[in-house]
């Protein structure tokens, strides 16, 4: 799993690549830590996400507990079907502002 982050718009874009699962959670969540502003807008891209575990489900818990807590807006896009799916089903969607596109998600949150 490899994390490559952007600025656009004084948004923080944070782009997941690879397989989120038990065996990579720990250092994503790790790294998302240290790239998550405590203010600001912040959009995880999970476009180049190829699977997603109920341990990577988990870390996207944390990083929207971790925008609560602070002052930081977040917003996911590129969230694979079968993700969006377990999301839905689980009432886990509705944390999130789910954006179709990088620059819809950037607009959502700059609006």
């Amino acid at each position: 799993m490899q994390l490559r982050t952007e600025l656009r718009d004084d948004v923080t874009i944070i782009a997941l690549e690879g397989s989120l699962d038990s065996r990579t959670a720990p250092q994503v969540q790790q790294e998302i830590e240290a790239l998550f502003p405590d203010h600001g807008l912040v959009l995880l891209d999970l476009s180049g996400t190829s699977y997603m575990s109920s341990a990577g489900l988990r870390v996207l818990l944390l990083v929207y507990r971790r925008a609560q807590a602070g002052t930081a807006r977040l917003a996911l896009t590129g969230v694979p079907d079968e993700v969006r799916e377990i999301m839905a089903a689980t009432g886990f969607l509705d944390f999130f502002t789910v954006a179709g596109s990088v620059e819809d998600g950037v607009k959502a949150l700059t609006v």
